[in-house]
């Protein structure tokens, strides 16, 4: 019996481990599911004969190493920041290993080391990196098989609330990690347009929207991710003249948001003084000029201007940063403050479903015609356990899994779904999930 091991139980995990455990007994395979806390493992592994579940500490050397070599293949569903240390443990021991998560310069590193294990160490495997590299380099082939030369490379993805539990004045609910919410754009977004290469400062992002829309959903708006250039040499376009990957949200979110950006709100880099004896109001209030006389709205509204759009306010206002209500947090930065308070305010209720929406769109030419391909995508979740975000990250992962242990993934090193033989039978199998993408070509000009 050959033994899958699984490290870490959050929320993203579902999909993937009832996919394992589901094909366990055709294949002959055992789960084992591990986590700091045995208990949340043990409910994902929910008594099935060819699962266990066990503790697991990577910073416990000993045990780590022990419960890692007793494995034939091993998935890091740990915090990003830890799968260094997994990757090393696994080459020693020459157990290949796949993630989600981005392949990091610290990652991209031991491919050397890797290939020489001669083991493969499978990234980005998810969503969003994963099917949109997958669904992305598919269309990027056929259109090169095909003699036609890529001009431009937009791609969007959001995780968002489905339409019909959208009902807070946002749009926008938490379907996936907080903080990564707060933070999102932080630094300087990077961008190709039209041969020209194009900067935006953190503090300008959310000024700088595109719309679209999107299959039958209606209209969105996309802000830009900090880095699309490096994906030139991912995609094997390094020489296209625009290359723009975005994050979408709901029309007015960004305008809004950019409320908290302009004020400081999202900084993480200090923390504020007596934070849990404060009032949200009072925390609002620190960052604005003092005049004791005149009310937060007021000076809120003549501090930015965004502030003043009565729909830009009746968001700010809904979510409570004018309460007189104790923040409660100690020693808090200000991004942690309003993660505080966005856990409260966006939180999904019981009976609501989240969405994924992914749109690329490809410009190119093919003899003397000017095209261009539309692909998207949109799934919603089933429930609070099988989310749309726990499918399309768990499921990519899983059937990538299935394909290792069949011995049809050759490569070693650091690798990316990019490859023909991965992507093709990955995007096949989503289908039968409803992760699928409708194609549109039209004609430009």
């Amino acid at each position: 019996m050959k033994n899958i091991l699984i490290l870490g139980a959050g929320l993203s995990t579902n999909s993937l481990i009832n996919y394992l455990l589901d094909h366990a007994s055709e294949y002959g395979w055992h789960i084992t599911v591990g986590d700091i806390n045995e208990k949340a493992a043990r409910r994902k592994v929910n008594g099935h004969p060819n699962g266990a579940a066990v503790i697991f500490d990577i910073n416990d050397d000993m045990e780590s190493w022990r419960t890692i070599a007793k494995a034939d293949v091993v998935i890091s569903m740990l915090p990003a920041f830890m799968h260094h240390l997994v990757a090393n443990k696994c080459i020693d021991l020459r157990k290949p290993m796949l993630t989600a998560s981005y392949a990091t310069d610290e990652l991209k590193a031991l491919n050397e080391k890797a290939v020489k294990a001669g083991i493969p160490i499978l990234m980005e495997l998810g969503l969003d990196p994963g099917i949109d590299h997958m669904s992305a380099m598919k269309v990027i082939n056929r259109i090169q098989n095909e003699g036609g030369k890529l001009t431009s490379f937009y791609s969007f993805t959001g995780g968002l609330v489905a339409p019909e539990y959208d009902n807070n004045p946002w749009n926008y609910k938490l379907t996936w990690n907080p903080r990564n919410v707060v933070m999102a754009g932080n630094g300087v977004s990077k961008f190709m347009r039209n041969g020209r290469y194009k900067y935006i400062p953190y503090h300008r992002l959310f000024d700088r929207t595109m719309t679209r829309k999107i299959l039958n959903y209606g209209e969105f708006e996309v802000y830009t991710n900090r880095d699309s250039l490096k994906y030139r040499e991912v995609y094997g376009l390094k020489d296209i003249p625009s290359m723009y990957r975005g994050t979408i949200r709901r029309p007015g979110f960004s305008k809004a948001w950019n409320v908290f950006v302009r004020l400081g709100l999202t900084e993480d880099t200090y923390i504020l003084e007596d934070s849990e004896n404060m009032t949200y109001r009072q925390f609002v209030n620190a960052f604005l000029k003092y005049e004791p006389q005149v009310p937060v709205e007021i000076k809120l509204q003549e501090y930015c201007r965004h502030a003043a759009d009565p729909v830009v306010f009746e968001k700010l206002k809904w979510l409570g940063i004018f309460d007189d209500r104790k923040v409660g947090l100690k020693n808090a930065t200000p991004a942690q403050i309003l993660q505080k308070l966005l856990e409260e305010k966006w939180k999904m209720d019981p009976q609501d479903k989240d969405m994924i929406i992914m749109q690329h769109e490809f410009k190119y030419t093919i003899g003397n015609e000017d095209k261009m391909t539309v692909s998207a995508m949109a799934i919603k979740g089933k429930n609070q356990e099988e989310t749309a975000m726990a499918m399309t990250v768990g499921f990519p992962l899983g059937i990538a899994t299935k394909l290792l242990m069949l011995g049809k993934i050759k490569h070693k090193g650091v690798i990316l779904p990019i490859h023909k033989d991965i992507y093709q039978p990955v995007l096949a199998e989503l289908k039968t999930f409803g992760i699928s993408f409708e194609e549109k070509e039209y004609m430009m000009g």
